[in-house]
């Protein structure tokens, strides 16, 4: 029997995944990310956690609505009492877990909400007697509403930095967002937006002209100093509200053979995203340009 086909993005061929479900994982709590791991004992299993010195923490599932029907599931992590950590690992395998339920505070900072998250008072329940605890309420306002709230899919998912299994619209300023493909991790150096994953690469920067020229010349400035490639390496296109212009190359620093894009994105109202992406495969260069089309002004 044949299946349903792996749904592929249209422009580079790169599957597209199921995104009902994104699973974001915490490995620790915070108070024991900068404890020696000898300080950090695991009590009968994975998820249970006593650390000298912190508490004590067991792992749970912290459910987010997104827009467009993804659900957001959290893999953190809450401090209960010694004696609820050693009653959960008395039943952990027990029918009686079912009925599982255990009051404490939350136990990690998450990113799309700050430091608000930390310490709030939660509930947790087991919804299913095979998978850990969830998340199912609380005292505090802002937690309650990271419970109860659809939240906006890519405001939330841009703002963790690890490799996401989705691709993400980042802002990357007032004017511009681009895309940040899965798997990448992110970070902003000294202005500039710097997705990583092995093998690729992309840096974006973002400019304005002080002078408001007409976008062609705005262009053509930013590409002051760019090296000359044959016509088949290059590309320009309108955008309705602009320009856009990429060129690529192959260069080889320290021996290596490394392909990159350079990519400009220019409106009418004088503002420009650069993108440069740089990988290692040949055959990359589809999604290259993808990253590259993907920029589009915010709003």
């Amino acid at each position: 029997m044949i299946g349903n086909p792996t749904p592929v993005c249209s422009c580079c061929g790169t599957p597209v995944p199921d995104e009902e479900r994104i699973d974001v994982r915490f490995g620790l709590p915070d108070a024991a990310l900068d404890v020696p791991e000898d300080a950090r004992h695991e009590v009968g299993v994975a998820a249970l956690l006593r650390v000298d010195g912190a508490g004590s923490f067991i792992r749970c599932l912290l459910p987010v609505r997104l827009t467009g029907g993804t659900e957001l599931v959290l893999g953190t992590w809450m401090r209960i009492s010694d004696d609820d950590l050693d009653h959960a690992h008395r039943i952990w395998d027990d029918p009686a877990y079912r009925g599982l339920t255990l009051r404490g505070a939350m136990a990690n900072a998450i990113m799309s909400w700050g430091a608000g998250l930390l310490d709030a008072p939660a509930t947790l329940v087991v919804r299913d007697p095979d998978e850990i605890p969830y998340v199912d309420g609380s005292d505090d306002e802002l937690l309650r509403s990271v419970l109860t709230t659809t939240w906006d899919r890519d405001d939330v998912l841009s703002r963790f930095t690890h490799p996401l299994p989705v691709p993400v619209r980042t802002p990357l300023d007032e004017h511009w967002s681009v895309e940040r493909s899965r798997g990448f991790t992110a970070r902003v150096v000294d202005g500039t937006h710097r997705f990583l994953t092995p093998g690729r690469t992309v840096h974006c920067d973002v400019f304005t002209d002080r002078i408001r020229r007409r976008p062609e010349e705005f262009l053509t400035a930013l590409l002051n100093g760019a090296p000359t490639v044959p016509p088949e390496r290059q590309i320009t296109e309108d955008t309705g509200n602009g320009i856009r212009h990429a060129f690529w190359t192959v260069a080889t620093p320290n021996g290596r053979t490394q392909h990159e894009l350079y990519g400009f994105t220019v409106d009418r109202d004088g503002n420009a995203a650069g993108v440069v992406c740089m990988w290692d495969k040949p055959d990359d260069l589809a999604w290259a340009l993808h990253v590259w089309r993907s920029v589009r002004g915010v709003g």
